[in-house]
């Protein structure tokens, strides 16, 4: 509370309109705009905001990221039983390619997962997580075919779901929903 200390006495015979306080109040400089009700349900809406920037703005489609985490848990599927089957057939044979191939898959589903999670959450770190996710099983599938592995025909195929998580990442269009 504000108080002044008073200039003169007020006189006798005037009787004020309002009690004097010494609190100072501030009153409204116009008029309220009045809400008008529905009047079926008696709500009132919420204002709009402004619009900023140009009138033609849409909101982004969701298609390009709901492709891309498809893709990607596809492709996350796919590595994490090309790295299962290698681990069980190879481990009496090399384990330390085994726990290198286990060890890039964990990071791989971490990482594709994270990406996924943060992509439908329309947060910018999730395209860099589905990519790092997908370079990874690049270089899983790179070790099977450095190390000679004797692979059914598909699995020379099955690269080309990261490369096109990658691809679908990386689209303005998913960008533009992150945002």
């Amino acid at each position: 509370m504000i108080r002044r200390q008073p200039e003169a006495a007020p006189p006798p015979s005037a009787e004020p309109s309002e009690p004097q306080t010494g609190i100072i109040r501030r009153h409204p400089t116009g008029t309220f705009p009045a809400a008008s009700p529905d009047p079926r349900t008696s709500y009132i809406p919420r204002p709009a905001p402004p619009v900023i920037g140009s009138p033609d703005l849409r909101r982004p489609s969701p298609a390009v990221a709901s492709a891309a985490a498809t893709v990607s848990i596809v492709s996350g599927w796919a590595t994490a039983v090309i790295a299962t089957s290698l681990i069980s057939g190879w481990w009496r044979t090399d384990e330390l390619f085994c726990i290198a191939i286990g060890f890039l898959s964990t990071v791989s589903a971490a990482a594709t997962i994270g990406g996924l999670i943060s992509l439908l959450l329309r947060r910018r770190i999730g395209r860099l997580l589905i990519v790092v996710g997908a370079i990874v099983a690049l270089m899983i599938f790179a070790g099977l075919f450095v190390a000679g592995a004797d692979l059914p025909r598909i699995v020379y195929a099955i690269p080309v779901l990261p490369v096109a998580s990658i691809v679908l990442a990386l689209l303005p269009a998913a960008g533009r929903w992150c945002r």
